[in-house]
């Protein structure tokens, strides 16, 4: 039987299938580096655990602007990059 709501299910039991550090900055390593600061994996993983279906960025630069902690606090960010290049190596990069 399918479920009720469609897309509710499969969105809650997606896990990545590897990992891997990123080696150069980009907008994805970015965006990436301010999800694992307020405390997610990436973005799917932030969807499913505060159940929003949209992240709020800067149009300018297409940036996270802000994120909600598990605790509820929140994390903003500049327009500008924030993750220097000596934190690149930190980023985990997942594959699903």
């Amino acid at each position: 039987k399918k479920s009720e709501v469609p897309g509710v299910v499969a969105k809650a039991d997606i896990k990545p299938k590897s990992m891997h550090r990123a080696k150069t900055w980009s907008d994805d390593v970015e965006n990436l580096y301010r999800f694992q600061q307020a405390g997610y994996r990436d973005e799917v993983e932030y969807k499913q655990v505060k159940q929003v279906d949209v992240v709020e960025c800067w149009p300018e630069t297409g940036f996270i602007k802000k994120l909600q902690r598990r605790d509820n606090t929140f994390y903003y960010y500049n327009k500008q990059r924030e993750c220097e290049d000596k934190d690149v190596h930190k980023v985990k990069v997942y594959v699903y």
